[in-house]
């Protein structure tokens, strides 16, 4: 069983940066692949990115692909979500989810272990 908590959402300017931050609790998380998703109002639940156990493979969804990045700290139990040149289209909820069989997938359904999310809101 591993816990998931996200930090770091909060309101920007468009063209301006946020740092989202994912600890886990329990264990098992080193050998995890981690993903980040987010979900707008009326919308469905959207791949952002996503990172295997060691961070050999890394994958963005199209509309992030460039400003975005991931990484990981096994050490501490963290993953990072970088994100660069907001947009306000990049305004959603999002959420950081663990895949206990490694996979760096773009399904939500992978996933078994998700956080409460985290809001990000862009104005323009």
């Amino acid at each position: 069983q591993v816990q998931l908590v996200e930090s770091g959402g909060g309101l920007v300017q468009a063209g301006g940066s946020l740092r989202l931050s994912c600890v886990a609790s329990g264990r098992g998380f080193s050998n995890y692949a981690m993903g980040w998703f987010r979900q707008a109002p009326g919308k469905e639940r959207e791949f952002v990115a996503a990172i295997t156990w060691d961070g050999s493979f890394i994958a963005y969804g199209d509309s992030v692909t460039g400003r975005f990045t991931v990484s990981r700290d096994n050490a501490k139990n963290t993953v990072t979500l970088q994100m660069n040149s907001l947009k306000p289209e990049d305004t959603a909820v999002y959420y950081c989810a663990a895949n206990p069989r490694a996979r760096a997938s773009d399904s939500p359904g992978a996933y078994a272990y998700w956080g409460q999310g985290t809001q990000v809101s862009v104005s323009s």
